[in-house]
């Protein structure tokens, strides 16, 4: 039997490895410190619910809808969104994401009827529509395919490092109660919202909205990397028989499309379910603090975090996703399933196991539409596959509700996440895309000229072969 031919290494000219290491210290990290803010302002709502509940008068459905209500928002505006940020450009527009969702979050101190609750939710879905894709979206216009992967992990740690500041930070925060005669949960919300609202004038300072307006890129940086970016579209094009501006709306009828989103459906159906629900779930271990129950709900995410960077690293080193993206959908069922029928303390545990499957599989699933999409239409793309998808989002915290509030516990909420975990991952099976095909494999070689931004033509411009096949 013969052996399965090896994927070489990417190499690139040094010039393109200098400004990809410029990128990953300035731009990598810049959007890392916004997810977690993004993150933090999103499901801090899972720490007030015994207190918000209490005061504003939520029955755990009402409180599970508004939990939910946030992504039919996010839904409905995230394509809108995106195609505002082709015109204003991701400086303008990410800027404006990140100032107006702080202030609504901060808004959230203020609720006191169920009517508001509902409708603050809602404006804040409205407010951070766009933020992720565009995020996505911005890597694959600044990064080749070959460091999309470890960037994209990198990005969406920030997630896993919110769900694990936001335990302790806002168990402490609640603990405020009573200060100048407001409670726990306001100061609470109020803080972290301000928090978000400043770092957003921060980032419009250090964020640039294309390669040729970088200038801590040199010319010759900047050649190079639009260099093997266009040549990597190139590829593609050819890989597909296509040339010239792509049809946005051919590639969002792609079969292909719709698997997008059912697995990315399932994966914060599933994601969504943990994050809002776990302080609750801990809760039930009994005699635990505030700030106690923060600091063990931050144990489920540490170990996540590891496994995002891990998976990452692991994906981009063997230039397949999809066996990778399975195998974390199947141990996040398995995690689920077994909490079910352990000790509450066990049942952490177990939520660990969960924690390392749901969450790195989002930045895993994301490298496979990213090496899948026309560049030319991977904004609203990327954008219909994360607003449609994160509307699993809604249905994750509303099930969990209904549940809770018709059988007094959530152990058939973790069954159903197991199932829907298991499903996702034979659904991987039929999915094309995120492959050692899919790869764009290259070495510096001499080339045709191309012209990057800010440069003259007649630049040099690197060959990149098509996509290796195994």
């Amino acid at each position: 039997m013969s052996a399965v031919p090896q994927v070489p290494e990417v190499i690139h000219p040094p010039a393109v490895q200098s400004a990809i290491r410029k990128i990953f210290r300035r731009v990598v990290p810049l959007f890392f410190v916004m997810f977690v803010a993004n993150y933090m302002d999103r499901v801090n709502l899972g720490f007030a619910q015994d207190e918000l509940r209490a005061d504003v008068g939520l029955s755990a459905a009402a409180f599970g809808l508004g939990a939910g209500i946030f992504f039919i928002a996010y839904a409905l505006f995230e394509v809108p969104s995106n195609i505002l940020m082709e015109r204003y450009g991701p400086k303008v527009w990410l800027t404006r994401i990140m100032i107006s969702w702080g202030v609504v979050a901060t808004a959230m101190a203020f609720v006191n009827s169920v009517e508001m609750f509902y409708a603050l939710r809602f404006l804040l879905g409205v407010a951070e529509a766009g933020f992720f894709p565009a995020v996505i979206y911005y890597f694959s216009r600044w990064l080749p395919d070959s460091h999309r992967g470890r960037a994209t992990s990198m990005f969406l740690m920030g997630s896993g490092t919110a769900t694990v500041i936001v335990g302790p930070v806002s168990g402490a925060l609640m603990e405020m109660h009573g200060i100048w005669g407001h409670a726990g949960w306001q100061w609470m919300f109020f803080i972290e919202g301000v928090f978000s609202v400043v770092l957003g004038f921060v980032v419009y300072r250090f964020l640039d909205s294309g390669i040729d307006k970088a200038d801590w890129l040199t010319d010759e940086e900047k050649t190079g990397l639009v260099a093997v970016i266009d040549a990597e579209q190139d590829a593609r094009d050819a890989q597909r028989g296509t040339r010239g501006r792509a049809s946005r709306w051919k590639l969002l009828a792609d079969p292909q499309m719709l698997l997008f989103l059912w697995i990315y459906f399932a994966i914060n159906v599933a994601l969504y379910a943990v994050t809002f629900w776990l302080p609750s779930i801990v809760a039930d271990i009994g005699g635990l603090s505030s700030f106690q129950v923060g600091l063990l709900t931050s144990v489920p995410w540490l170990c996540a975090i590891a496994a995002v960077y891990l998976s990452g690293r692991v994906s981009d080193r063997i230039g397949k996703r999809r066996p990778v993206l399975m195998t974390l959908l199947v141990l996040g069922g398995c995690g689920t399933l077994l909490a079910v029928f352990v000790s509450p303390w066990a049942g952490l545990g177990a939520l660990c196991l969960a924690a390392m499957g749901f969450k790195p599989a989002s930045p895993i699933f994301w490298t496979i539409p990213q090496s899948y999409l026309d560049a030319r239409a991977a904004a609203p793309g990327i954008a219909l596959i994360n607003s449609i998808g994160n509307l699993g989002g809604f249905v994750a915290p509303t099930a969990f509700g209904i549940i809770e509030d018709s059988t007094g516990s959530t152990k058939g909420g973790l069954v159903g996440l197991t199932v829907v975990g298991f499903l996702a991952a034979l659904s991987v099976l039929l999915v094309r895309g995120g492959g050692r095909n899919d790869r764009v494999r290259t070495s510096p070689s001499k080339a045709p000229t191309a012209t990057a931004p800010g440069t003259t033509p007649g630049a040099a411009r690197t060959a990149h072969p098509g996509p290796s096949t195994a």
